[in-house]
């Protein structure tokens, strides 16, 4: 056995079993060598290999404290994060996709504040939210979407958030959520294949091939938030990158 390979496993039971929340961040995909030289087939499955390479490479590199092991994880690259400087952030357009795993409307604001902190941005220009699908059975309606909406609209009262939009919506769903919201959307982005993103399944598999560790604690997604910075004037992306929140199942 590499050796290598079972210092990473010893680190990540250690670190992962103390562990009750679990923060990601991909780094700027743009800048991923390793995972630039990959064709994912889909958003899920590019999410996948980022998960699992940001959390080897994390862990190859961090070693667990002697004690007080901390109850929240922040798993990230430094030298693979592009923070934005005050003198380019007028050039630059900073647009976010949250998908919601949880009708949790107070996620919204944690994701917002974490990659607003992450970019070193004290606005992003644009949020468009993916709520959770209702239940087997039940469909999506307003009275469904209206507590994240009212999330979002206190960001945008508060100047966090320059534009809310939606996605996947229907037209009536949507003419309803225009004509009862404060702040009106700006947008519908339409795109099935990515609505829900990643299972529960996939996600777990993630974790466990990142950590190999195939018996490592369950873990459950809050939100994946996906987040592009865009150069105005060329059109082109400085960076790309995902940020992550799961918390540990209680057995």
């Amino acid at each position: 056995m590499d050796p290598q390979n079972t210092n990473s496993n010893s680190e990540a039971k250690t670190l992962l079993t103390h562990a009750k929340t679990l923060r990601l961040h991909t780094g700027n995909l743009v800048n991923r060598s390793r995972l630039k030289k990959k064709c994912p087939c889909s958003p899920s499955e590019e999410l996948q290999d980022c998960i699992q390479d940001t959390l080897s490479d994390w862990l190859s590199a961090t070693k667990p404290p002697s004690k007080d092991f901390p109850d929240t994880l922040d798993c990230s690259i430094p030298q693979e994060t592009d923070a934005i400087t005050p003198e380019e952030r007028e050039e630059l357009r900073v647009s976010v996709k949250l998908f919601l795993c949880e009708s949790v409307p107070s996620s919204i604001r944690d994701a917002v504040e974490m990659v607003c902190q992450t970019l070193a941005v004290s606005q992003l220009d644009s949020v468009i939210i993916a709520p959770p699908w209702p239940l087997e059975g039940d469909s999506q309606s307003l009275a469904h979407l209206q507590p994240a909406w009212e999330e979002l609209e206190a960001l945008v009262r508060s100047q966090q958030i320059a534009a809310i939009g939606t996605s996947d919506l229907d037209k009536d769903l949507l003419e309803q959520l225009y004509n009862w919201a404060q702040v009106k959307p700006s947008s519908n982005q339409v795109n099935l294949a990515s609505c829900c993103l990643m299972s529960a399944a996939r996600f777990q598999e993630a974790v466990q091939e990142g950590t190999q560790d195939l018996s490592i604690a369950d873990w459950r997604l809050e939100w994946v938030l996906r987040y592009s910075i865009i150069v105005k004037s060329r059109g082109i992306i400085k960076a790309k990158g995902y940020l992550v929140r799961a918390r540990k199942a209680i057995p």
